[in-house]
């Protein structure tokens, strides 16, 4: 069994995963200490080891919030279970997991954790890789810098390496899938066969990839899950900033760390930074305050419009959500404000948008007969802006989730059927939620081989049939109690709503 590998910087020793088929390697250093003189600097080169470099652990987790591990808070029950496991800003490292029989050339899959871009890390348990090694995929798991430490912005950071001035965190992500392409063969991997994925900020981070033109030949297919964002009603979106408006918000929090210039600001001890920042944030409100900056190095336009690029790379793309997630409504409670708001957004056409509510409007009617799902509307956008460019394949997460906190299909839970690790959650899943688990992993892991998602599952059936999106006969699959094809087609006000966004972005073009 293959358990000790030879990587540009040294020896790597790994483990045998609970199949002792895989092994697992964790902790893999892809770039130089982000400390010091390299605080908000893009990853340098990762020095050289002497000896075997031992695999055994994940490294320390991104610094960001402390972990409470509270009970009653979902996302703590559900996976942030440790309020003890080690931080710090020595982060830049990868996982691995390989078939440790020898065989070479298998495709890899590079995966970038959700969380806001404020929080989140690679050793989350439902990150486990083995269930998808198994099937003959070489599997990594990135960590990133986020927050604070890997999207401030400031003049004198843009003075000092104007050709990296923002966007650490995701430059932390190119240069992990790049030592990913030099050094994957070692694992058996083939770096010609490298598909990025994601989820909810994971997503969007292989939203900003697929923009940036230095990633032409890094990879060859991409999944986005509940991270691809179109804003169906105007005024609703503000998730990414100009290099100009980031470094205004760095100069002011520089003003509130009570320092004068970045290598004041380099010298604050990494737990006290953190501490401030998230008092900053406080202030300023979560996931506001240090994020994505269109910057004209790496970031060319906001990642959400990942579609409209010319530029974007032309592969291969499975996306889609859960079914109860990121629905958004007009922001209007009754008659007035919806006239207001339709004025407002829609100008001349405010009474064919008024035309699709029930009047006297109340609060209740507006959700109810205006609601859309903004990453529904994204894939209609998307496959209607990539046109043949590349295949889509779209898909919607609606299985029954059992608990006693009757959660619904909410935000990340796809995740545990994604890796296929229920095993490792608490919830009581039964069979027919395995036999779901089981088939999602089979299609992801296909497409992961061959940027199409049909064929033979692990249990030797045909899976059924995935068609690309196509805007003319829109279906995608659904996983529900079991995995369907379903026709998915617009209604009246979404088609009016995609005819507005399509002149909004040809105004902004």
């Amino acid at each position: 069994m293959i358990r000790h590998v030879h990587v540009e910087n040294g020896w790597v020793e790994g483990l045998p995963a609970a199949d002792p088929r895989i092994t697992s390697y964790k902790g893999i250093p892809y770039a130089a200490a982000p400390v010091g003189e390299n605080r908000w600097r893009a990853p340098q080169p990762c020095p050289d080891w002497e000896g075997d470099f031992k695999a055994f652990r994940f490294s320390p987790i991104p610094m960001q919030a402390p972990i409470s591990a509270d009970p009653k808070n979902l996302y703590d029950r559900e996976w942030h279970v440790d309020r003890e496991i080690p931080m710090g800003e020595d982060c830049l490292t990868l996982n691995i997991w390989a078939p440790a029989d020898g065989r070479k050339d298998l495709p890899v899959f590079v995966w970038y954790f959700g969380g806001g871009l404020q929080v989140g890390y690679s050793a989350e348990m439902e990150f486990d890789g083995e269930r998808i090694a198994r099937r003959g995929i070489v599997v990594v798991t990135v960590n990133y810098r986020v927050n604070v430490f890997g999207f401030l912005c400031h003049p004198e950071i843009t003075a000092e390496a104007p050709e990296a001035p923002a966007n650490f965190g995701f430059l932390d992500q190119q240069a992990a899938t790049r030592w990913v392409k030099r050094n994957i063969a070692a694992f058996g991997g083939d770096p010609e066969r490298i598909t990025i994925g994601g989820q909810s900020a994971g997503g969007m981070s292989v939203s900003a990839q697929l923009t940036c033109p230095a990633n032409r030949g890094l990879f060859r297919g991409a999944i986005i899950q509940s991270g691809a964002f179109a804003p169906p009603y105007p005024f609703d979106f503000g998730l990414t900033s100009s290099l100009a408006e980031a470094e205004k918000r760095g100069t002011a929090f520089f003003d509130f760390l009570g320092v004068r210039t970045l290598a004041e600001a380099r010298r604050i001890d990494a737990v006290a930074l953190r501490n401030k920042a998230l008092e900053w944030e406080g202030i300023h409100g979560w996931g506001r305050t240090f994020g994505e900056a269109v910057d004209g190095r790496f970031s060319l336009r906001p990642s959400q419009q990942w579609f409209r690029d010319p530029a974007c790379l032309p592969v291969p793309v499975l996306l889609g959500h859960t079914s109860s997630e990121f629905i958004h409504a007009p922001r209007a409670e009754d008659e007035a404000s919806l006239k207001a708001y339709a004025e407002k957004a829609f100008g001349a056409d405010a009474e064919t948008f008024l035309g699709f509510f029930s009047h006297p409007a109340t609060a209740e009617s507006i959700q109810r007969e205006g609601s859309v799902n903004s990453i529904e509307f994204a894939v209609r956008a998307a496959a209607e802006a990539r046109g043949a460019q590349a295949p889509l394949y779209y898909y919607q997460f609606d299985a029954e989730i059992p608990g006693w906190d009757n959660p619904g299909t909410f935000h990340s839970v796809d995740l545990w059927f994604f890796f296929e690790t229920l095993a490792k959650c608490w919830r009581p899943f039964q069979g027919k939620h395995y036999d779901l688990a089981r088939q999602m992993c089979d299609y992801w892991c296909r497409f992961i081989a061959e940027g199409d998602p049909n064929g033979v599952g692990s249990d030797g059936e045909a899976l059924p049939w995935w068609p690309a999106f196509d805007p003319a006969s829109p279906v995608r699959m659904n996983f529900g109690g079991t995995a369907a094809p379903q026709r998915s087609e617009p209604g009246a006000l979404e088609r009016f709503l995609l005819a507005k966004y399509r002149e909004r972005m040809e105004e902004t073009r």
